[in-house]
This record gives structure tokens, sequence and C-alpha cells, in this order.
């Protein structure tokens, strides 16, 4: 089995602490699928995408994480950002990987996060662009 994408997310925070054993805790808050545009269409948008990946034991803990946002779910559809990693993981155990992409909307509309490791499967990620609001 290879290593595996267990969640990815965009966030509005994301921090790590310790907690006993010692484990570790990974606290995410302000996951969001859309958001409102800070200013109108066109415009640039810059969301963190966090994504938790898990090694199993007998992996060689090295993976390449990439994300590819596109302006539609098939593979072929535009591309509008690409970021590419590689990473160290230990066997048996999870890594993350931050990615802040910057986006251009000419107008509003969706995306898709492509996400994978190394050659997987893609995990795809939606990000709706609202129109801006008074409180925006």
């Amino acid at each position: 089995m290879a290593m595996q994408i267990v969640s990815a997310l965009f966030v509005e925070n994301f921090q790590m602490r310790q907690a006993p054993g010692p484990s570790t805790r990974i606290d995410l808050t302000g996951a969001f699928f859309s958001m409102a545009a800070t200013e109108p269409a066109p415009t640039t948008v810059t969301p963190h995408l966090v994504a938790l990946i898990y090694c199993p034991p007998g992996e060689p803990g090295n993976g390449v994480f990439e994300v590819v946002v596109r302006r539609g779910i098939d593979p072929d559809s535009e591309q509008v950002a690409r970021n590419v990693s590689p990473f160290q993981v230990e066997p048996g155990k999870f890594t993350y990987r931050l990615v802040r992409a910057e986006i251009e909307f000419p107008d509003y509309g969706q995306v898709i996060a492509h996400c994978r490791v190394d050659r997987g499967p893609w995990h795809l990620v939606p990000l709706t662009l609202l129109p801006p609001t008074s409180e925006s």
C-alpha cells in the first residue's frame, strides 16, 4: 500500500501541538470550501491548503506532494496554479503539507485543487469564490 492522502482542506489556521504519549495534535480551524472575495473580480486569492499524508509501515517514506489547481474536475481542465514539493515521513506515521496557492479568478466561480502523492490517485478539493459582501 502506497502513501495515502488522509485529508486535504482549505483552512484559515493550522497549528500543531504536543499531547501526552508523546503524540501530536493538529488543530485545524476555519476549514472552508467557499469564500467571499475581498474585492470585485477579477481578483487573486491566496488560500492555505493543508494535506495530511499517511505512510504505511514498510514503505520508504519519501514522496512528492503535487497540487494542481484547475478550473474543473477533469484532468485536462485549465490549470491555474501548481505546486510540487518533495517530503519525507517516518514509515507508520503521518506528515502534513501546507500549500499557499495564488489563484487568479477572472470572475466568481469554482476551482478544484487536484492533490496527489507521487503518481497516486487524485484527491479533489473544491473552492468557490463568491462576490464580496458588506462584511468582507
